[in-house]
This record gives structure tokens, sequence and C-alpha cells, in this order.
């Protein structure tokens, strides 16, 4: 599978992150895949997982060294989306910037499209 233009993209520090994540699971793990399932109350939660292989109809998106993959229901959800990694006394982690988000929940992980 082809890599395309960025959809999906991640900031350096996520994508960093990102990096160091992979590189501490020592598996054959390639790739990071950005979810979207039902659920979480705004309607829509994100999900993260690392990968070894992608499936039929993922698309794969380079960003700052890192592969993501995104499956077909995902897509339109996400296109657009800038993954972001922050540090602050109030909390650790990633956070999602999604222009295709209407609203989200305060928790950062649940939206509605």
């Amino acid at each position: 599978m082809a890599t395309e233009l960025v959809e999906v993209s991640l900031t350096e520090p996520a994508a960093e992150k990102v990096r160091d994540l992979l590189k501490n699971e020592g598996g054959t793990y390639q790739f990071i895949r950005v979810f979207v399932t039902g659920g979480g109350c705004s309607g829509l939660s994100y999900g993260m997982t690392f990968e070894e292989k992608t499936e039929d109809g993922d698309r794969i998106y380079e960003t700052n060294g890192v592969k993501v993959v995104v499956d077909e229901f995902s897509e339109p959800y996400v296109k657009g989306m800038t993954l972001d990694w922050q540090e602050s006394l109030m909390g650790t982690g990633f956070v999602v910037n999604n222009p295709n988000a209407q609203s989200t929940c305060a928790c950062g992980s649940s939206f509605h499209a």
C-alpha cells in the first residue's frame, strides 16, 4: 500500500513520543493506527493502537517520520486531524485537534461530528 499525502498529521512532539513508544514496545510494529468508534459521551471516540501490518481499505499517511494508518470508516472523521503530545502540570498525553468535530467532551477522547 502506498503512503499518501498527509491527511492526519502528528506534531513533532507527538511523532517523537510515538517513535519512543514503538521502540520501547520491542516488537515488529511499523504503524500507529488512529481510529474512531461509536460510543463515548459525545457519540464517537478516538482510539490508537500499534500495528504490524495494514488491512484492506486502509490508508497510510506519513508525518514527521511516523506512518499513520486509518481505516475507511474512520477516515472521514479524522481527515485533517492533528495529533499533539503535551506535558503539563494538568496532565500528560496525546491531544487531538480535529476540524471535523462539532463538539467535544471534556475528556478530549469523545466527539460529535
